[in-house]
Formats: structure tokens, sequence, C-alpha cells
């Protein structure tokens, strides 16, 4: 547990130009503290003590702003920069070095059962606002733009921006028209 807590502190201070030192992120920055809370009440949650788990998230929640749901697999490095406002859902799963910005939402759309929030893959970057919604995948390296509601699938190493979220570029090539049949970028 220690070696990813150091790890996330590291991860803040490259990411965040604000963070002067690990002794202050570790204090006084709440997504540090929501990561720590998440992780023991994702201990007793795996373990089926529920009610304690979601005794933990709750406060944690209370304190930082941040509801992560206990049931939620979240890998080393994540940054939720400022936090307040960002939902994550039971089922959903968030790779390394994920950096989310306040107000967003890794959601579901309804009430089925089983996988119903998405999967972040590794080096995503979600802007303030979006909402990820439903069992969707977001490729690595994705980039999502600021208020996108992202609805399907987004491929690695692309940015998606709009409502609903649209694929704007990939591979460091824009993108002019993409639809269900064809895309049609330049550099392509």
């Amino acid at each position: 547990m220690f070696k990813n807590l150091k790890y996330d502190i590291d991860n803040v201070m490259k990411n965040d130009p604000a963070a002067r030192n690990r002794l202050e992120v570790f204090l006084l920055y709440p997504c540090i503290h929501a990561i720590i809370n998440h992780r023991i009440a994702n201990f007793f949650y795996k373990i089926k003590l529920f009610f304690m788990a979601r005794l933990i998230s709750q406060i944690s929640r209370h304190f930082t702003g941040i509801e992560i749901h206990p049931g939620a697999t979240i890998g080393k490095g994540l940054f939720i920069d400022h936090g307040m406002g960002v939902v994550i859902g039971e089922t959903a799963e968030i790779g390394d070095n994920v950096t989310m910005y306040h107000g967003v939402t890794l959601g579901g759309t309804g009430k089925n059962k089983g996988k119903r929030h998405p999967t972040v893959g590794n080096n995503v970057i979600i802007g303030s606002g979006a909402k990820v919604l439903g069992p969707i995948n977001l490729g690595d390296n994705v980039k999502i733009g600021a208020n996108a509601v992202v609805l399907k699938d987004i491929p690695a190493n692309c940015t998606a921006v709009g409502i609903p979220a649209k694929v704007v570029k990939c591979n460091n090539n824009e993108v002019i028209e993409m639809n269900e049949y064809r895309t049609i970028a330049k550099g392509f």
C-alpha cells in the first residue's frame, strides 16, 4: 500500500504545477485522501463486509467531495485534480496514470446488473465535467474534452469532444469525418 501511495504522490507532483512538495500533497490533496480511503473500503468490499466498505466510502465522500464506490477497481497513479463532484461507479475500472478533473462521472445508464460502468485505459485524461456512461471502453492514451458525454467506446490514442462525444483526433491525425462505416482523416 505504501509503495502505491508513494507512486500516487509522485504522480501528483509530476502532473500538478501547483504541488510544492510531497508533504503538502499528502496532507492537503483530497484525491490522495480519497484514494487511500478507497483502498481501505475496497479491501472490506472484497471480503464482503459491504456495510463497512460503504461507510468508509461515504465518510470519505463527505470530507473530500469525491465519491468512489468501494467496488471500483483503480490502478496506480490516479490524479483527480481539484476533485469536487467526481463520481466513480461500482463496476468502473481505471488503469494506471489516469488524470481526471472536477465534475467527472464514470457512471451507469440504468439499473442493469453486471458490468455497467466504464473501463478506462492507462494514461487517459478526462476533462472537467465529462460524463462517461455505460459499460464502454476508453483505450490507452485517450483524451476526453471538458463537458463531453461519452456513450461509445473510444479507441486508443484518440481525442473525443462534444455531446455526444465524437472522435476528433486519432494517432495525432485530425479526423475530418467519422461514422460507423469509414473514417476520412488527414494523414491516414
